[in-house]
């Protein structure tokens, strides 16, 4: 009979729509919107995953190459919206097939995509059409992700300003007279300006981290042999990796998960059996930094005080979450002159790198570094859509035309014993101090200006950096916004740690990251209309 009553006043009190509450009701904006906000709007009935395909295409129509003009999409997926219905489809059917069901990516142009070129920013492999996808591509497609766009980068990856020669200079959404860094420079700023949830960048000296800093987005450059290299062009294979970017951790880890396992394609990857996960986002908690000890590296600071000014503070911000701090830290210099004494050396590699992945390519296309070197030397004027660049094309020049052995005692000492040391050190000072991570300011110096001879210059970003000390060391790198300059340009802190402890530093990244929220929108991107709705 108290059953009874109680299931009477409950049904009475629905009536007269006592039981209803205007705290349910939500607000979903696109622009703000994590991975988890958009299927909560699907599952209410107020989004589909055509709709949220649309509402990207309208975003690249109006910025990317009107208003601010970024210039970040070489190649749209013409069966975006197709894929799309039939993923919306699937879902009134069966569900989602996984978390990223109907989530659109954009991926760096050096991924190999079946049904789009992937050029890796050259002209001369603009119709290069991939036999297959990338093992990673594939992965995230199984997962029901939608591969929305390829988007631009530096030229074969060699470089750090998002330039190239197949959609020339990609600008910043922060400040469009700025660059978008490198190489992965196109999909931090689409990223940023909200082309799409998800990006995907590759990185071998800190191509994901320094687009992710000066674009205010979260990345992960993960531990070597984490992600397969199979289908993702070269830059230097010992250092290469792939890795997601987005604007939250949340959604980076999320990604991280659907990228990960062994492919015998690539030996690398064995190394991380048992080692990797299928769900980074259990790791997450606010209150992951309690306890924590954390070295700040003092390497290459001072060269802006206005981004020291916000590392300074995100390192106060890192104490008032619990973190036990010990600051003023160096690396050692076999760490810090890794650049020169062990990448260099191992650039032995750049013409077998080239040769194996040029190799599989349809006929037509170049097979060789030095074939990549004589057609490039050849562009010397704008050819229709093309832009010159003759710059990337002399580096090639000049390690086809002087190529090193692989087999030099300088190749074999950097690669079996520089690279140790390098561990070595930075495993060392680690145990010195009883640290769980380091903490560095990823990039220490904002954006610079846009130079318009760009093409002409082969370095290309003159910021100094101790980015690819975690490529030498192979070690997994997470990159979180830690603020602005009062130029309103993006600053943000890198947590690095030993190898596969993704999951410690995604945690200390989410810790941060939620108690901060230092991410902002670039004003020269805003909503447009029908990205906001009530539900």
């Amino acid at each position: 009979m108290a059953i009874h009553r109680r299931v009477l006043l409950c049904g009475i009190a629905l009536a007269f729509g006592l039981g209803a509450s205007t705290a349910t009701a939500k607000t979903f904006e696109l622009q703000g919107a994590s991975i988890e906000d958009i299927h909560a709007a699907v599952d209410a009935g107020k989004l589909s995953y055509e709709k949220l395909v649309q509402l990207y295409l309208a975003r690249i129509a109006a910025y990317d190459k009107k208003g601010p003009a970024l210039n970040t999409v070489i190649t749209l997926n013409a069966k975006a919206i197709e894929t799309a219905r039939a993923l919306d489809a699937e879902f009134r059917v069966r569900g989602r097939r996984s978390s990223l069901h109907g989530i659109p990516v954009l991926a760096k142009d050096n991924y190999d995509t079946a049904d789009m070129p992937t050029s890796g920013g050259s002209f001369m492999l603009a119709k290069s059409l991939p036999f297959e996808d990338a093992p990673s591509i594939r992965q995230l497609r199984d997962a029901g992700a939608i591969i929305l766009a390829k988007v631009n980068m530096d030229e074969f990856a060699h470089g750090g300003v998002g330039f190239s020669s197949r959609l020339g200079q990609t600008r910043n959404p922060h400040d469009p007279k700025r660059h978008p860094g490198g190489s992965s420079g196109g999909t931090g700023a689409s990223v940023a300006a909200w082309f799409a949830p998800l990006g995907l960048g590759t990185d071998t000296y800190g191509s994901i981290r320094s687009p992710s800093s000066v674009n205010g987005i979260v990345g992960i450059k993960p531990t070597n042999g984490l992600i397969s290299r199979t289908g993702i062009m070269p830059c230097l294979l010992s250092f290469d990796t792939g890795g997601p970017m987005a604007r939250t951790v949340y959604d980076v880890a999320l990604a991280l998960g659907f990228m990960t396992g062994v492919d015998h394609q690539d030996p690398l990857t064995e190394a991380s059996a048992g080692l990797s996960f299928r769900d980074y986002t259990q790791f997450l908690r606010k209150d992951a930094l309690k306890g924590v000890r954390l070295g700040v590296i003092r390497d290459h600071m001072g060269l802006d005080a206005e981004v020291d000014r916000v590392f300074n503070a995100a390192v106060e911000e890192l104490k008032a979450q619990g973190a036990v701090v010990v600051d003023e830290l160096h690396y050692p210099s076999v760490a810090l002159n890794s650049r020169a004494d062990v990448m260099q050396p191992m650039q032995a590699e750049l013409n077998e790198d080239y040769a194996a992945y040029l190799g599989r390519l349809r006929p037509g296309f170049p097979k060789t570094m030095a074939e990549l070197a004589s057609q490039g030397a050849k562009l010397t004027v704008p050819e229709g859509e093309f832009r010159p660049h003759p710059a990337m094309y002399e580096i090639f020049s000049k390690y086809s035309s002087a190529p090193v052995d692989s087999h030099s005692l300088s190749y074999i000492a950097a690669r079996e014993h520089g690279m140790k040391a390098v561990q070595g050190a930075v495993l060392g000072l680690m145990q010195q101090h009883s640290l769980d991570a380091l903490v560095y300011s990823t990039r220490p110096i904002p954006a610079e200006i846009i130079n318009p001879d760009i093409a002409r210059i082969t370095e290309r970003s003159t910021a100094p950096a101790i980015r690819s000390i975690a490529n030498v060391a192979q070690f997994p790198d997470v990159i979180v916004p830690a603020g602005f300059t009062r130029d309103r340009l993006p600053v943000s802190i890198s947590f690095v740690g030993p190898a596969y402890s993704e999951p410690r530093l995604l945690g200390y990244a989410y810790s941060y990251e939620q108690a901060t929220h230092h991410r902002a929108a670039p004003a020269t991107t805003p909503s447009l209309p029908g990205e906001r709705f009530e539900y």
